[in-house]
């Protein structure tokens, strides 16, 4: 896979193969909580790709699917499209449930789309995406919520423009409208913005107590665009007031994962070799620990966001880093963080970590 955009790095296989590493703490199940398959001009990662990074010596047990515009329909009506990539989600994840690729269940939980805006006429599309994916829970389906990208700045190159939104989008009446069926049809959100508008997310969680929120990429943390060089200067106090004001709803979780896109500005991609496990777990921590401490390691769950952070890092290194921040933590911490709060939050099948 090779090609740009406005938060991938170009991925670069051979020089990713200059760093390799041995699983730690390999034994412990892991829950990939957010990672995305497509196929689409330059960016090409499908099953196949996803189960090499799988083979990388830890106990991946389980993954979850999410939105990134993959398989459309190409035709009927615009608000139909995205049931196409529900259903090709659910067919890697049938693929995967044969055991023909070993025993991680791959896209065990689908994260969908849909456009909230269209407020109350949503819940008969929502209803298709369950359906889609194999039916309620408790008949086996793997439909588990809906992430809409809500990414704004006043910078554009820090959002990407196929998505429509705006700056004050988690406040409107339409959106909420929408949001209001996620809660009925017991289905969950996945929060994609801006450090800066966590403030709004804190806003529309309070509204919907009982909606499951999980924040994904830490919050958005930004050091490029108009926030190059201003990352520990500006961006981590108001990001950690933020997350912490965000973390007294109880409804809210957080993925520790993207910083490994160029959003985030660390710049891995730019040495002669790919970073450590040391290296990547001593840039993370201020941003990692800070949300450890404010959501606890119960309402904290892993996810790699690969492709798109495999510009910057080998898939276990990656995962190395994280454990090596967590090396101080109970071993039911550790458990939480890397399997149990996404199996929780996901409604995982407990057959996954008998």
């Amino acid at each position: 896979m090779s090609g740009t955009s406005f938060q991938h790095n170009t991925v670069r296989n051979e020089w990713l193969a200059t760093r390799v590493e041995e699983a730690l703490d390999p034994a412990l199940p892991v829950v990939d909580a957010h990672h995305h398959l497509y196929d689409r001009a330059g960016l090409r990662y499908l099953f196949a790709d996803m189960l090499t990074e799988l083979q990388c010596g830890h106990d991946v047990r389980a993954t979850v699917f999410v939105q990134a515009r993959a398989m459309y329909r190409a035709e009927g009506p615009e608000l139909l499209r995205p049931l196409g990539e529900t259903e090709f989600a659910n067919g890697a994840a049938a693929m995967s449930a044969s055991g023909a690729y070993g025993k991680v269940r791959m896209c065990a939980g689908i994260v969908g789309y849909v456009d909230l805006r269209n407020g109350d006429a949503l819940r008969p599309l929502l209803e298709r995406h369950i359906a889609a994916a194999g039916g309620p829970i408790s008949e086996g389906g793997r439909f588990r919520g809906i992430r809409q990208s809500a990414t704004w700045d006043c910078d554009p190159s820090l959002f990407n423009p196929v998505y429509s939104t705006s700056e004050d989008m988690l406040d409107s009446r339409e959106f909420r409208a929408g949001f209001a069926q996620l809660g009925e049809l017991g289905l969950t959100f996945d929060a994609w913005l801006l450090f800066h508008q966590i403030p709004r997310l804190t806003a529309l969680a309070r509204a919907f107590p009982d909606t499951p929120i999980v924040l994904n990429h830490c919050g958005g943390v930004l050091g490029t665009g108009r926030f190059a060089g201003k990352r520990e200067s500006e961006v981590f106090g108001a990001w950690m007031a933020a997350v912490r004001e965000l973390a007294t709803c109880p409804n809210v979780m957080v993925k520790l994962s993207g910083l490994g896109m160029g959003l985030s500005g660390f710049h891995f991609e730019q040495a002669d070799r790919p970073p450590s496990s040391e290296m990547l777990a001593d840039a993370w921590r201020p941003w990692m620990e800070t949300c450890l401490d404010a959501f606890g390691a119960q309402r904290c769950m892993y996810g790699s966001n690969f492709p798109v952070d495999k510009g910057s890092y080998a898939y276990g290194v990656g995962l190395n880093a994280l454990k090596r921040l967590m090396s101080g933590a109970s071993c039911d911490e550790r458990s939480e963080v890397f399997w149990r709060s996404a199996a929780r939050f996901y409604r995982l099948p407990d057959a996954l970590f008998a």
